[in-house]
């Protein structure tokens, strides 16, 4: 989520089971919880409260998180949560071994399915992406070693008093940025890699107020 938009997907299970509110804020009822406001409907509630700024270290999940980032790029975030299950359906659960063979025949299926964004850059840039991410993964053993170096390795802890504040990229997004594009990846730019970094929380962007920002605050 930049200062504009919330990044997007699925966090490990281990992580979510880890950080899921039981009851969040115990006896109080939902409309009482506060919440960054960008929170504000049946998708994004849930997204917001169990997945967004929850340290991420698993490979597919990157991968999938890489791809609905620029997936929504000129769009809403919640056209794309709305979509997202398409999405693994037709990109393999975002395997990006599989992603990486897709062939002219699977692009034109894609760019014919009303259920993601048909667009024929962004399709062309998934699969260009999922060929550099293998090799990624290959130099470094994991793409998650390699993204988390541009943090030292653990969340930047932010405290934001209000969304407003949040900037759109920062000294740790812009050489993100700069790094995947020159190893070829296509969309992600800064204000793109700012909001990957927020939703898989390489930092954690939530507002002081809301309920999730102290208790991801205590997340490694």
């Amino acid at each position: 989520m930049s200062a504009k938009k919330s990044a997007a997907p699925k966090s490990t299970a281990k992580n979510l089971a880890a950080t899921r509110p039981a009851s969040p804020a115990g006896t109080q009822s939902l409309s009482q919880i506060v919440r960054c406001h960008w929170a504000a409907n049946e998708f994004s509630i849930q997204y917001h409260d169990e997945e967004w700024g929850v340290p991420v270290h698993d490979d597919r999940t990157w991968f999938e998180f890489l791809t609905l980032e620029g997936a929504q790029a000129g769009l809403s975030w919640d056209t794309i949560l709305r979509k997202r299950a398409r999405y693994r359906e037709v990109f393999d659960n975002f395997d990006p071994a599989k992603v990486a063979r897709y062939d002219a025949k699977k692009k034109r299926a894609l760019l014919a399915d009303p259920g993601i964004i048909r667009n024929r850059l962004k399709i062309d840039s998934t699969i260009t992406n999922a060929q550099l991410f293998l090799k990624i993964q290959n130099e470094f053993g994991s793409f998650d070693n390699y993204i988390w170096r541009f943090v030292d390795g653990k969340p930047r802890q932010n405290a934001w008093p209000a969304h407003k504040k949040l900037p759109a990229t920062t000294r740790e997004s812009e050489p993100l940025s700069k790094d995947l594009q020159n190893r070829g990846f296509r969309f992600v730019g800064s204000t793109i890699c700012y909001a990957l970094m927020q939703a898989t929380g390489m930092v954690n962007d939530h507002n002081v107020t809301c309920f999730r920002h102290a208790e991801l605050s205590k997340l490694k």
